[in-house]
Parts: structure tokens; sequence; C-alpha cells
């Protein structure tokens, strides 16, 4: 199992650790682990043991000695959460999204779900969180009646998700990566919309991408 280690970022003095008993399933894990630390995993994100493991699913870990045995410290995560749907990283931020309707969290989830349908028939998303702030880009032209406001032509967005998916089969996979949506030409009849899904990216990849990707939207006719 690949367990990213947020909390271990910090110098062990500087962990907030509390004591717990360490359920004794532990015990074999850490006599293999000496010096290091035994991780408790919400076993409702992950179903393959051996997949990687994103950091909302730990719950938080033990710390144990060099002789192998658990010190009944443990560092909570504060990045755990239950999996389920959270839109907020999307909506909280003060940023027009009236183009994507009453609801753009549902909107987006709506999209992604397609765009992974056309990969996998049958596809559906269990449920579907977003990561951290979005990258945004809108760009308008002035009102030939009134300078002073302006038009909205081109609008895009790139969030970063994690989300859990279940093939026909019954299968769920854990997925994470960035869903880019971009529109342009507003003003005109027609506008042209474009999605992009890059899997396993993060927001710090594509969030540059977003303007570039926009604007040959916009260039096209």
């Amino acid at each position: 199992m690949k367990i990213p280690r947020p909390w271990q970022k910090k110098p062990a003095a500087e962990l907030a650790t509390e004591m717990r008993t360490p359920p004794p399933e532990l015990v074999a894990e850490a006599a293999r682990t000496p010096g290091g630390w035994v991780y408790d995993i919400d076993a409702d994100w992950v179903d393959d043991p051996d997949s990687a493991v994103p950091p909302e699913a730990i719950r938080g870990g033990w710390r144990v000695d060099d002789s192998g045995q658990l010190t009944g410290e443990f560092v909570p995560n504060a990045k755990h959460t239950p999996p389920r749907d959270d839109f907020s990283a999307l909506t909280e931020p003060d940023h027009w999204l009236e183009w994507l309707g009453k609801n753009p969290g549902q909107v987006v989830r709506d999209s992604i779900e397609m765009s992974l349908a056309e990969q996998v028939a049958g596809a559906k998303v269990q449920w579907l969180r977003f990561r951290d702030e979005p990258a945004f880009v809108t760009g308008g032209k002035p009102l030939p009646d009134d300078p002073g406001k302006a038009q909205v032509v081109r609008t895009g967005l790139a969030v970063e998700f994690i989300l859990a998916v279940l093939r026909p089969s019954g299968e769920r996979d854990v997925l994470t990566g960035v869903y880019t949506l971009a529109v342009a030409g507003m003003d005109e009849p027609e506008a042209r919309e474009r999605s992009w899904l890059d899997l396993g990216a993060g927001i710090e990849q594509v969030g540059p991408l977003l303007e570039t990707r926009l604007y040959e939207l916009d260039q096209q006719s």
C-alpha cells in the first residue's frame, strides 16, 4: 500500500500527538516498521489494499519505536474526511459561476461522469470531491453603448478532484485528476465549449494550461 505522509513534513517534535490505544491488528505491521509509522486507513475510501491511498483516506498514524512496538502516540490527519460529494472547493471562492447555472458543482460532476462513461460504457461516479482552489480565467469586451461595462465573451475553469467511479461489473476505482472546462464565443450566436480530463494530474500542472486552452478555443470559428 502506497501511503502519503502529509504530517511527516514537520519535524517529529512539532507533530500534534495524542495518546490512543491502537487496534490489535496493527501490532504485526508495527513489528515490520521499527522506528516508523503505521496508519489507520478508512476502508470506505479504498477497496484494494495494494492501491495508492489518498491523504483524505488516512485517519491518522501511530508512532512505532525502534523495537517495533506501538507507542500509543497517535497523529490525527486533518485532511481525513468521509468519502462523499463535496463541491465547496469550487463554489466557495468569490468567482462568477453563473454561466454554469444554479448548481455549478453538480454540472461539473455530471460532465466528468459523462467523460468517464465515454471511456468505460456505463461508468457511474459514486462520489466526487473537489480539492484546493480552482484556476479561473474570464475575458470580456466593452459594451459599445456603455464602455464602463463589459460583456463576458470567454470563460473557463480548471479544478482538481478525487472521485470513486463504479464500473458496470461492480468494481470501484478511486481516481484523481483535473477537470478543465472552457467556453468561448459567448457573444456569438453559438458559443464553443470544450472540456479536458487530465487523470492523475494536479492543479499545479494543469492550471497554467487553462488560459492557453481557452484562447485556442476562442480562435476557432
